[in-house]
């Protein structure tokens, strides 16, 4: 995978010299939004081989919000600055800084909180083997995770015990599976907010 991890440090480079503009636009927004709060929202999540690190995405949520780590749509605790952010992925752009220092790539698993990895066993636990990404399969399958948790009656029941081990699943069939090409759709696919197919799915 030498040239996923080039790829990786170069674009991440290439994208925070050209996106920077938009970055301190949005953080404008929040800490005007947030007097006196917080601008970036830092959580522990667990990386490659288990290693942890510090993932850095824009603040959407009030800073007294204390919750579960299951985001479910229209949420008080989401601010309308933030719900916009997440509905066009922009809370994830200073991710492009965890891709540049080796801690993410572009596309893999999500990272898990600590809880969460904890949760995978046997086989599944090779997904570690893998960067976690800012995109990935499972990520796109599920990008309307948020909505689709609030159409359930137990959104942290339903993600345990449907969501999550079908991502599981799915991020097995990225590790046995890799194909750099299947990685630049999916960026292409994430950015243009389309679909596409994916083994015998349509993510």
């Amino acid at each position: 995978m030498i040239l996923k991890y080039l790829f990786d440090r170069i674009v991440s480079l290439i994208g925070l010299l050209v996106l920077w503009p938009v970055l301190v636009t949005i953080a404008v927004l929040i800490a005007i939004r947030k007097p006196g709060g917080s601008v970036f929202y830092k959580q522990l999540r667990v990386g490659r081989n288990g290693k942890l690190f510090t993932i850095v995405k824009f603040s959407t949520m009030r800073d007294d919000y204390s919750g579960s780590t299951v985001s479910v749509a229209g949420e008080s605790y989401i601010t309308s600055l933030g719900a916009f952010l997440r509905r066009r992925k922009l809370d994830e752009l200073p991710q492009l800084w965890n891709v540049l220092i080796g801690d993410m790539s572009f596309v893999g698993p999500r990272p898990d909180v600590p809880g969460y990895a904890d949760k995978l066993q046997g086989e599944s636990r090779r997904i570690l083997q893998l960067r976690p990404g800012i995109t990935g399969p499972a990520s796109m399958k599920y990008r309307d995770e948020e909505e689709l948790l609030a159409t359930v009656e137990n959104p942290q029941e339903y993600n345990d015990t449907v969501i999550y081990p079908d991502k599981t699943r799915i991020n097995l069939y990225y590790l046995d599976h890799y194909s750099f090409a299947k990685d630049i759709q999916m960026i292409v696919c994430t950015v243009l907010g389309k679909r596409m197919k994916y083994g015998e799915e349509i993510i």
